[in-house]
C-alpha cells in the first residue's frame, strides 16, 4: 500500500500549478506535504484523490491509476479536506451512518464501523448531538472519521489541526498517530510543530517544482552543511575530551552533563561514541540536532533558496 507520483504536471490555462513531480509515500510512515500558499499542494491533492484530472503524469495509489481508474482509486483514498464540510443538522452517528451509505456498506458493517470510529475519534460522548452544536475540535474528529468510514488504505489529511486548540491538537495527533502504522498517510499543513511531531517523510513543493523528498535529519544536514549532535549523561563529564575530534566546528557546555557538537566530518557520531567507549563516560543520550523545519523551509521556498539545499 502506497501512493506514487509520477512525473505530475497540472495547468490551468497559462498558469503551471504542478510542474513535474515525483515522490513515493510509503505505507506505515506518515508524509509531510508542505508548500507555501500557491505551491502546488492543494492540486497534487486533488488529483490524488481523483476530484480533478492532470494535464499529464499520473498518481497510482495501490498501483492503481488515479487517471485511468479514479473511481477505484476513490474506494481506497480517505480525504479530510481543509474546509471540512459536514451536514450540520445531522446527528453525529447519523451522519456516519449515512457515509456508510454512500460507501454502499451493509447495516452490519456500518454499526460495527461506526463504533469502531466513535471510540478511535473520542465521538462516543457526543455521537447524539447534532453536528452544529459541536466545537471545532469534534467537527475535525467527525470529519476524519467520515474520511475513515471506508477502512482506506490511503488517508489524505489537509490542515486537520487549523484552529484547534493545544488539547485537540495533541488527541487528533495521537490518532493520526494511531492510524499511520497500517496506512499510508499524507498529512498537508502549516504547522511546522505538527510536522516535526508526527511526520517521518517530507515532501516540499515550490511553484509548482518538487525542492524536498527527504527524512529531517538528513534536510538538517544537508541546510548547514554541518553535523550537529546533543550528549547528554548520567554525571558530570570532561568536555575537554572532545575537543580534538575532527572537523570539530563547536562545542558548546550546555552543563555538566550535556554537551552540544558540531562538525564538518561525516562520521561525527562514531568518533563522540570512540571517546564515551575509551573513558567509560555514562552516556543517557546521543541524538542529531540541526536548522529548524522552519529555516529549511524558508531557505528552500524563497527567491534565495530556490537553488534549494
Amino acid at each position: 500500500m502506497s501512493l506514487e507520483v509520477i512525473n505530475l504536471v497540472k495547468r490551468y490555462d497559462t498558469q503551471q500549478a504542478v510542474d513535474q513531480i515525483s515522490f513515493v509515500a510509503p505505507t506505515g510512515k506518515i508524509t509531510g506535504f508542505l508548500g507555501p500558499n500557491g505551491a502546488g499542494k492543494s492540486t497534487t491533492l486533488k488529483i490524488a484523490t481523483g476530484f480533478i484530472r492532470p494535464t499529464s503524469g499520473d498518481i497510482l495509489v495501490n498501483d492503481i491509476s488515479v487517471t485511468h481508474n479514479p473511481m477505484s482509486v476513490k474506494k481506497i483514498v480517505g480525504y479530510l479536506p481543509e474546509h471540512n464540510p459536514l451536514y450540520l443538522e445531522m446527528y453525529v452517528r447519523e451522519y456516519l451512518d449515512f457515509i456508510g451509505k454512500a460507501y454502499g456498506m451493509d447495516r452490519k458493517s456500518r454499526y460495527q464501523r461506526i463504533h469502531e470510529l466513535l471510540d478511535l475519534c473520542g465521538l462516543t460522548i457526543e455521537k447524539h448531538k447534532k453536528l452544529k452544536m459541536l466545537s471545532k475540535g469534534y467537527r475535525q474528529r467527525v470529519g476524519l472519521a467520515k474520511a475513515l468510514m471506508s477502512d482506506p488504505s490511503v488517508l489524505i489529511l489537509d490542515e486537520p489541526t487549523t484552529g484547534l486548540d493545544p488539547n485537540q491538537i495533541i488527541e487528533i495527533r495521537n490518532v493520526i498517530k494511531t492510524i499511520s502504522y497500517e496506512k499510508t498517510v499524507i498529512l498537508s499543513t502549516h504547522i511546522m510543530q505538527e510536522v516535526e511531531a508526527l511526520c517521518d517523510k517530507l515532501v516540499i513543493i515550490h511553484r509548482g517544482k518538487l525542492v524536498a523528498d527527504d527524512s529531517l535529519a538528513h534536510l538538517q544536514r544537508k541546510s548547514s552543511n554541518q553535523l550537529g549532535l546533543s550528549v547528554q549523561f548520567d554525571a558530570p563529564i570532561d568536555p575537554d575530551l572532545f575537543r580534538s575530534l575532527k572537523g570539530i566546528i563547536s562545542l558548546e557546555v550546555k552543563s555538566d552533563h550535556q554537551l552540544i557538537i558540531t562538525s564538518k566530518s561525516e562520521r561525527l557520531r562514531q568518533e563522540v561514541l570512540a571517546v564515551i567507549t575509551e573513558h567509560n563516560l555514562p552516556l543517557i543520550t546521543i541524538k542529531n540536532v540541526g536548522g529548524s523545519l522552519e529555516e529549511i523551509f524558508q531557505k528552500l521556498t524563497t527567491e534565495e533558496g530556490e537553488a534549494g539545499l
